[in-house]
């Protein structure tokens, strides 16, 4: 399993920090050449290529969707995993944050995914990863927008895995629940207890923690992996049960 990815190339878009950066670490060490996408590619170590791209910019993504191909000699694997978040119900978040979070959460994987198909389309083993989210399935407080941006992010997936099939590109996305990132860290600093905040968070995912950066990492390599080869069209939750679990009170 540690050389499953060996000698196939790939593309981890926000891979400096969080989510991103486990999964391009772990692409890594089973064998992959793995270039990162970033607004600040400074957090990726060697032997990972850090490239400077905004998803929301389409020349900057075209740019260093190129150049890392070039670098690579090739692509195999694109991992849409850059994203920002939003707190809040419908009233809260103005038109410009909507328009914000939108752009980048989705018409940014829209963007990377249209210019590396040139490059998907030529190799054996082509697979799109995406990073949804719980909020796509499940009815979250305070996340108005940010459920929107991935409920949208899921149709996208099954709808590029339908278009796309015949290519020989494989498109699928995990849904993590809560977890312990940079961001949700943020989240929790603003809140009034913070404690009380990451105890409720953990308490309502069924196993009882938050999801780690590496087991949702973990998911997104079995996806990209030829080990999965006949999924396409799949939203993989990594939510220690929180999408399909209803466990009893033991009060």
């Amino acid at each position: 399993m540690n050389d499953a990815l060996t000698g196939l190339r790939a593309i981890v878009t926000g891979g400096a920090s969080g989510i991103g950066l486990a999964t391009a670490r772990l692409l890594c060490a089973r064998g992959a050449t793995v270039a990162v996408l970033d607004l600040d590619p400074s957090g990726a170590p060697e032997p990972l290529i850090g490239l400077h791209a905004d998803v929301g910019d389409d020349a900057s993504v075209r740019l260093a969707v190129n150049a890392a191909a070039q670098s690579l000699g090739g692509l195999d694997i694109l991992v849409n995993n850059a994203g920002i978040g939003a707190a809040g119900s419908v009233e809260d978040n103005p038109d410009e944050q909507w328009q914000r979070v939108l752009d980048i959460n989705v018409i940014g994987i829209a963007r990377v995914t249209r210019a590396a198909l040139p490059h998907l389309r030529a190799s054996q083993h082509a697979a799109v990863v995406n990073t949804c989210s719980i909020a796509a399935t499940a009815g979250l407080p305070q996340r108005a927008l940010y459920s929107a941006s991935k409920g949208a992010v899921l149709a996208l997936t099954l709808a590029m895995a339908a278009d796309h099939v015949h290519d020989g590109i494989r498109v699928n996305c995990v849904n993590p629940g809560t977890v312990d990132t940079p961001w949700v860290s943020r989240l929790l600093d603003q809140a009034q207890d913070a404690a009380a905040e990451r105890a409720a968070l953990e308490a309502r995912q069924p196993h009882g923690r938050l999801v780690t950066a590496e087991e949702v990492a973990a998911a997104i390599a079995y996806l990209a992996s030829p080990a999965s080869g006949s999924t396409t069209g799949c939203a993989l939750p990594v939510d220690g049960g929180m999408s399909g679990l209803r466990l009893r009170s033991s009060a």
